[in-house]
C-alpha cells in the first residue's frame, strides 16, 4: 500500500458522456473513505490544469451525482498541453507551444501526488507527456465510441448505444408508415461500434461502419430486395466515419487549431440522396449528433463507471504508476497508459456481431465476394 499518496487530482478530458460523474464519485469516495486522501477536481480538462483551476471534492460535493449525465468538473476537447494553441502568426497560420513543463509545475504547486485521468485515447495521449515527466497518472477509459486500446469496454458506450437504438426503433414506425428508407447517422469517426451494436439491436437492414467501405449499388440492391419481398421500408444505421469504396470520409469543417482538426458529417445525407435517386424510393436521413452524449447513464454504465473509478483508486494506492484501469474478459485489470494512448480499437472484420448480422441478412454495403 502506497504511503506517499496524500492528495490527488481528478481531470476529465475530451468529449462528455454519461457516466463521468459516476467515476468522479467512485474515485472521490474511495479515496476519502478508504484511504483518507484529499481530492481536488480540475475544471474543464487540461485547460483547467494549465490555468490552475481546481476545486476540492468532498464526499458531500460528489453525493447525488451518480445518475447525472455530463461532468460536474466540465471538460475540454480542444486543449493539448504538449501542443497548445496560442494564436496565429503574422501569416495567419496557427502557432502552438509545448506547455507540459508548466502543467508539471501546477501539479507540484498544488502538491498533487497523482492524477486520475478520465478520458479516451486523445485524453490519454495528452496525459502521456506528463507521465514521461514523472507525474503519476492513472487512466480511466471513457468514450462513447468504445475504441480504447487495452480494454474490452469503455463506460459511456452502453448509454450511447441505448440512445441510438431507441432512435432507430422510432424510425421503424415512421419508415413503415410512409414506405421510406430511413437513415440514422450516429457517431463513430474511425470505429463503428455504436453503429454496429445499435444496428444489430434495432434490426437495421443495412449497417455502415468505417471498417467496411461500402458500395451505394450494394446498398440499393439490399433495399430493392426488401421491396421485392414485400417489405415496405428499410432502415440504415450509418457511422459518421463510414465511406464509399471509392471515396473518402466526409467532413463538414476543418479547424487546424484543434488536436483533431477534421469534423466529420454528411455521410447520412449523401447515402440518402444516392439511394433515393437510384431506387426511386423516398429516402430520409437523421443525424443524432450530440444527443448520443447526453442524458442519464444507463444502469450498466453507472455500474461500470463505479467499478473503473474504484479500481483506478485502488491501483494508485497499491503503488501503480502510469497505468490505466481496464476491463478484460469481464474482470477489472490494468494496462500501460502509454500503450493505451496509441491507436484505436477498431471493429474486427470477423467480429461475432458482424457474423450474426450477416446470418440474418443484414447488409454492410460491401460486395458479396467480400462477404464470403
Amino acid at each position: 500500500m502506497s504511503q506517499s499518496i496524500k492528495r490527488i487530482g481528478i481531470v476529465t478530458g475530451g468529449g462528455d458522456c454519461p457516466g463521468i460523474n459516476a467515476v468522479i464519485r467512485a474515485v472521490a469516495k474511495t479515496a476519502i473513505y478508504q484511504h483518507g486522501l484529499q481530492v481536488l477536481g480540475i475544471e474543464d480538462g487540461f485547460l483547467g490544469l494549465l490555468e490552475n483551476r481546481m476545486i476540492e471534492l468532498s464526499s458531500e460535493r460528489v453525493s447525488g451525482i451518480l445518475t447525472r449525465g455530463g461532468t460536474i468538473l466540465g471538460t475540454n476537447n480542444r486543449c493539448d498541453p504538449s501542443r497548445h494553441y496560442v494564436g496565429n502568426d503574422e501569416d495567419g497560420n496557427p502557432r502552438f507551444e509545448d506547455l507540459t513543463d508548466h502543467c508539471v509545475k501546477v501539479v507540484k504547486r498544488n502538491e498533487l501526488d497523482a492524477l486520475i485521468v478520465i478520458g479516451g485515447d486523445g485524453t490519454m495521449e495528452c496525459a502521456a507527456p506528463l507521465v514521461k515527466k514523472g507525474i503519476n497518472c492513472i487512466g480511466v477509459p471513457k468514450t462513447i465510441d468504445n475504441d480504447m486500446v487495452g480494454t474490452d469496454i469503455t463506460f459511456g458506450f452502453h448509454s450511447a448505444v441505448a440512445i441510438a437504438t431507441d432512435a432507430l426503433d422510432k424510425l421503424h414506425s415512421t419508415a413503415a408508415s410512409h414506405h421510406r428508407v430511413m437513415i440514422c447517422e450516429v457517431m463513430g469517426r474511425n470505429a463503428g461500434w455504436i453503429a454496429l451494436t445499435s444496428g444489430v439491436a434495432s434490426g437495421s437492414d443495412v449497417i455502415l461502419i468505417p471498417e467496411i467501405p461500402f458500395s451505394i449499388d450494394v446498398i440499393c440492391e439490399a433495399v430493392m430486395s426488401r421491396t421485392h419481398r414485400g417489405r415496405g421500408f428499410s432502415i440504415i444505421a450509418c457511422a459518421e466515419g463510414a465511406r464509399p469504396i471509392d471515396g473518402e470520409k466526409m467532413a463538414t469543417n476543418v479547424d487546424p487549431t484543434l488536436p483533431d482538426p477534421i469534423r466529420l458529417g454528411g455521410i447520412g445525407a449523401y447515402v440518402a440522396d444516392e439511394v433515393g435517386k437510384k431506387t426511386g424510393i423516398e429516402t430520409r436521413h437523421t443525424v443524432l449528433g450530440h444527443i448520443q452524449r447526453g442524458g442519464t447513464p444507463t444502469p450498466q454504465d453507472r455500474i461500470l463507471a463505479t467499478l473503473f473509478g474504484h479500481h483506478a483508486t485502488e491501483l494508485l494506492m497499491k503503488g501503480a504508476s502510469g497505468r490505466m484501469a481496464v476491463m478484460r474478459e469481464g474482470k477489472m485489470q490494468d494496462a500501460d497508459l502509454l500503450e493505451c494512448a496509441v491507436g484505436q480499437r477498431l471493429v474486427e472484420l470477423d467480429h461475432p456481431l458482424i457474423r450474426a448480422a450477416r446470418a440474418v441478412r443484414t447488409s454492410f454495403g460491401e460486395y458479396a465476394a467480400n462477404e464470403a
